[in-house]
């Protein structure tokens, strides 16, 4: 982010100054729009400037695909909860702030793109505003499968508090895990269920329960 930020802005990177807010559970267009104005461009300046940073961050990702994944591995037991959740008839997609191509490199560079449905998912480059990601995915999805998406049957699984407005805003269930946040923070929050890390079992397990399967 910081090396595709310098570069849309011309910037050195040594001067990209991110906002002292959390950013994590921001889509990327806010994301870089606010370190834009933090790093000293005026805010008509950083979203002109925004209509090339998807190309750069594609570069940027394209060129650093083995920093990729040596920095942001998968979580351990994301790839065995992906094929459980397909074997128990799962349908699975994307609900992410991260523009789609950027969202399509990190997982297939973390080898967790298999069993992803990404004709019915929400990105970045959707929307500006994260809570209107839900309303894009329950479009595609009815496109897509021909039926309507039941909010009751629909899960979230996240590690932020704004997974978890996201999905409350939206009327989906919801599942944190502890991965950056702390269990009582997140508890503040009130998600359906708290996870302290992505057991395949327990996550099919819970999932099921909070829609009615188990």
């Amino acid at each position: 982010m910081r090396r595709a930020v310098a570069r849309t802005y011309g910037l050195a990177e040594s001067a990209v100054v991110f906002p002292t807010a959390k950013v994590h559970g921001y889509t990327d267009e806010s994301i870089v729009i606010d370190t834009a104005v933090a790093s000293g461009i005026d805010e008509q300046a950083a979203e002109a400037g925004l209509i090339h940073f998807s190309g750069h961050l594609a570069s940027v990702m394209e060129q650093g695909r083995e920093e990729l994944a040596r920095d942001q591995p998968a979580y351990p037991g994301a790839k065995e909860t992906i094929r459980l959740l397909h074997e128990a008839g799962l349908v699975q997609t994307v609900l992410t702030g991260n523009l789609r191509p950027a969202a399509e490199m990190k997982l297939a560079t973390a080898g967790l793109d298999k069993y992803i449905d990404w004709r019915i998912g929400g990105f970045g480059s959707d929307a500006r505003d994260r809570f209107d990601l839900p309303d894009v995915i329950r479009r595609r999805y009815a496109d897509v499968l021909g039926h309507p998406l039941d909010p009751d049957t629909t899960v979230v699984i996240g590690d932020a508090a704004n997974d978890i407005a996201c999905a409350r805003h939206a009327g989906f269930r919801v599942i944190a895990v502890t991965h950056r946040v702390t269990r009582e923070e997140l508890a503040q929050h009130d998600p359906d269920a708290i996870l302290d890390h992505l057991s395949a079992p327990d996550v099919v397990a819970t999932v099921s329960r909070l829609i009615g399967k188990a």
